[in-house]
């Protein structure tokens, strides 16, 4: 099975770049992405860049040229939902872009115009489940929710904005990737899932929040993410 693994930010892959056995390296339209081996996992990992174009690319090359059997994205956000905390992490259930709006043509905002893409895209629930379970099984006091994940090209951080996002989309975090990865997925019937560590509020405080915990609330990410890529390995090597 050949994962393909993307975040946006240096932050969120560094982890990763120390667990894998890394074995060549491509650069792709001005992005690398490194080929290696997890246990008996094949790898793609790659640092996207920040917002929705280039975490599609991202996915697209993923797809087209190596070929991933799943898609997932991995990085931090900021909580929508009231009842997370910084360092709380969501696995997705759905994903969907915030900042599109066509209310003019008649179609509810978040909805993509045109398009057989549903709105709220449903996430792999066989690969929900597996980081669930690889989450409840790490000796740490870190809250773990399945939950809606928004995605824009946009940092929010303003209480109002939060609230409305939680208000119209029912969203548990936003951030400004995720949905862009599901969208591709979705086109070509990929699985994917989006795991978000909080490392802010996306409050009036979230830009120094972010800055402080970036690295930290990515590293709880990623060790989810290795958890579960070790089961999946032993799994795989008692198939052999």
């Amino acid at each position: 099975m050949k994962i393909g693994l993307i975040g946006a930010m240096e932050e969120e892959i560094a982890h990763f770049m120390h667990l894998l056995t890394i074995e060549e390296k491509h650069e792709l339209a001005k992005n690398t992405y490194a080929i290696g081996k997890f246990g008996m996992c094949d790898v793609v990992l790659t640092k996207a860049g920040v917002g929705k174009v280039n975490a599609a690319a991202a996915a697209q090359k993923m797809i087209d040229v190596f070929e991933v059997d799943v898609l997932l994205f991995t990085g931090v956000a900021g909580a929508a939902n009231p009842d997370y905390e910084i360092g709380d992490v969501v696995i997705s259930t759905s994903c969907q872009q915030h900042d599109i709006e066509a209310e003019a043509l008649g179609f509810p905002r978040g909805t993509i115009p045109m398009s057989e893409t549903p709105a709220d895209i449903p996430a792999d629930k066989a690969w929900q489940q597996r980081l669930l379970d690889a989450a409840n099984e790490l000796e740490d006091d870190v809250h773990v929710y399945s939950g809606k994940i928004v995605s824009g090209d946009q940092f929010i951080a303003d209480k109002d904005k939060v609230a409305d996002l939680r208000k119209t989309f029912q969203a548990d975090c936003v951030e400004m990737e995720g949905a862009a990865v599901a969208q591709i997925a979705w086109m070509h019937d990929v699985p994917f899932v989006v795991l978000r560590s909080m490392s802010d509020k996306a409050n009036g405080e979230a830009p120094e929040a972010f800055q402080k915990w970036v690295y930290e609330t990515a590293e709880r990410s990623a060790a989810i993410i290795s958890s579960a890529l070790t089961k999946l390995s032993s799994e795989l090597g008692s198939n052999r």
